[in-house]
């Protein structure tokens, strides 16, 4: 493991290390609303059925954002690992939604 990487999994415990310190929770988050543009593709898309891949693309990129936001925070705190990632949503608005990820910000060594 690299000075600069960061083991994130959402395993509680990480099998091949122990845990020295544990620095706390963190969590990173990004709002995200609809456009015009992609609702008028997914509405043709919900008429024929399947995946409304425009809005897959754009939730994928929310969890990547919000996941980024979450390890940029445990490695401000000296964390080399993030334990019990979760993901975890809420409607802000309608049209708009927050995707949040959390976990324990932790330093790990080999055992």
């Amino acid at each position: 493991m690299s000075d600069k990487e960061v083991i994130v999994t959402t395993l509680e415990f990480l099998p091949g290390y122990r845990v020295k310190k544990v620095l706390g929770i963190v969590s990173g988050s990004t709002v995200k609303a609809r456009n015009v543009g992609r609702d008028i593709v997914a509405a043709f898309r919900n008429l024929a059925g399947g995946e409304i891949v425009e809005y897959t693309e754009l939730l994928a990129s929310s969890r990547n954002e919000a996941l980024s936001r979450m390890i940029e925070k445990a490695k401000a705190l000296g964390a080399n690992a993030v334990l019990g990632v979760r993901f975890a949503t809420a409607s802000i608005m309608s049209g708009a939604a927050e995707i949040v990820a959390y976990g324990t910000a932790v330093i790990v060594e080999p055992e």
